[in-house]
């Protein structure tokens, strides 16, 4: 069983195609269930959140597995594979645990080490768990990505400061004001992003924080968090009349302001100069709405330069915590080529019990003579003396640190021990040893608990 994630993501896709792959639309228990009928996964984790969608798998054939992915994508979002395809990356193997350990501990984010993906991460696979799509490669995949994450953002400084889009839309406005002191704003949305940009505007003493959601209370709710005052959804375009700040943040699956509905509020402001800062993914403000005279939209695939200063602060702790990734990786892939010798340590261990158990039937006439305490204690003996000698050669065969050696110490042992009979049925007794060899207890890359 192999390892494959196919997704698209802002580094390959533009926020228009990635609003059309977003999975949350028509809900990931749809996707997986959909996803079952598929041929290749055996396994399957479906993730998306506001910068990417992507499926890991297991499967035996990674080139079949990939077609069947591309179309299924394709099929489910309804978009033509000609298009999709230029956008959609794949990694296998050791490049998939590296790519969510990434993910996992904020490093591939739009904004490097926001707190969100790690538990949309972690919501992906207990749903998944949920829909029983998982099995023995995901089930240690995704908790050890777990891990990982949780031990950068302890080890390092990736989860202070500026970590969050909307912490990112409000440095891009004061880029553009100076200073927010004194301004008024309107938050559309009641969400956890909503919430997030409402808290971060607050600390930057704005003059006036109004919000407003489909659900009145939920407005309400936040509002009062924030010292901010509530609004009814119909008042929507009176509120548009009044603040100098708008920031969208409602997941609705259409735009929610058009330049149809803020062309006559820009002439009643008497083309007072509107900013607008989009975070909804999908985008809850046209995007010809930004043509408009004096009416400055920026959305999320805007705040990259937000990003790249960012990064650049951070650079000391992104080192850190890419070495942590690469550690944690190769620790991972350990575990995974220790998989491929499974049957040769259980073929192995089969033919050093039958030698055990045939010199103990030998001896059987002369065992007889001894006391039952005594012949359990030979048994015991006999078995823990089988067991030291295979531990060194099983840790070998497990811990090999490439394909190539790996196989040529299987093939050795193979050989030496004559175990082309016993390897034939070891397979049926290989899952019994998926839990050899766990995650190691190290600094660096804790055992997922």
């Amino acid at each position: 069983m192999n390892l494959l994630l196919l997704g698209v993501s802002h580094h390959t896709a533009p926020v228009d195609l990635r609003e059309r792959v977003d999975f949350s639309k028509r809900g990931i228990v749809t996707a997986l269930r959909e996803l079952a009928r598929c041929p290749s996964p055996a396994e399957s984790v479906v993730l998306t959140t506001c910068n990417r969608s992507e499926i890991y798998v297991a499967c035996d054939d990674t080139e079949r597995a990939r077609d069947d992915l591309a179309g299924f994508m394709s099929r489910f979002h309804d978009i033509p594979e000609s298009e999709l395809a230029p956008h959609l990356y794949a990694r296998t193997e050791g490049a998939v645990a590296q790519h969510l350990f990434r993910v996992a501990a904020g490093l591939d984010s739009l904004v490097v080490g926001e707190p969100q993906i790690f538990g949309q991460v972690k919501d992906a696979y207990a749903t998944a768990a949920g829909e029983r799509r998982t099995g023995t490669l995901l089930n240690k995949l995704f908790p050890w990505s777990f891990a990982v994450g949780k031990q950068v953002r302890a080890d390092t400084g990736l989860g202070e400061g500026a970590v969050s889009v909307s912490f990112a839309a409000i440095s891009l406005a004061r880029k553009i004001f100076g200073n927010l002191k004194g301004l008024s704003v309107l938050v559309i949305g009641a969400g956890e992003m909503a919430e997030l940009t409402a808290v971060h505007l607050r600390s930057q003493q704005v003059r006036r924080i109004t919000v407003t959601s489909r659900t009145l209370a939920r407005a309400s709710e936040l509002a009062g968090k924030v010292d901010g005052v509530a609004v009814d959804w119909s008042a929507i375009d009176e509120a548009l009349l009044q603040v100098d700040v708008v920031v969208t943040a409602t997941g609705a699956p259409a735009p929610i302001l058009t330049r149809a509905s803020i062309e006559p509020v820009m002439h009643a402001r008497r083309n007072r100069p509107l900013f607008i800062i989009d975070v909804g993914l999908p985008r809850d403000v046209a995007p010809e709405s930004g043509d408009l005279e004096q009416v400055f939209l920026y959305n999320i695939d805007d705040l990259r330069t937000i990003v790249s200063e960012n990064l650049a602060r951070r650079q000391e702790q992104t080192s850190r915590a890419e070495a942590m990734v690469s550690d944690a990786t190769e620790e991972f892939l350990v575990w995974l080529r220790s998989r491929g010798a499974i049957p040769t340590v259980v073929a192995l261990r089969r033919r050093f019990e039958a030698v055990r158990r045939a010199e103990l039937e030998r001896l059987e006439p002369k065992l007889n003579r001894f006391p039952p305490e005594a012949r359990a204690r030979v048994e015991e003996i006999t078995r823990v003396l089988v067991q030291k000698l295979l531990l060194t050669p099983t840790e070998r065969l497990k811990s090999a640190r490439d394909a190539a050696t790996a196989a040529q110490y299987a093939d050795a042992v193979t050989r030496l021990f004559d175990l082309e009979e016993n390897r034939s049925g070891a397979s049926s007794l290989a899952g019994g040893m998926e839990e050899d060899r766990e995650p190691a207890a190290t600094s660096k890359t804790p055992v997922a608990s």
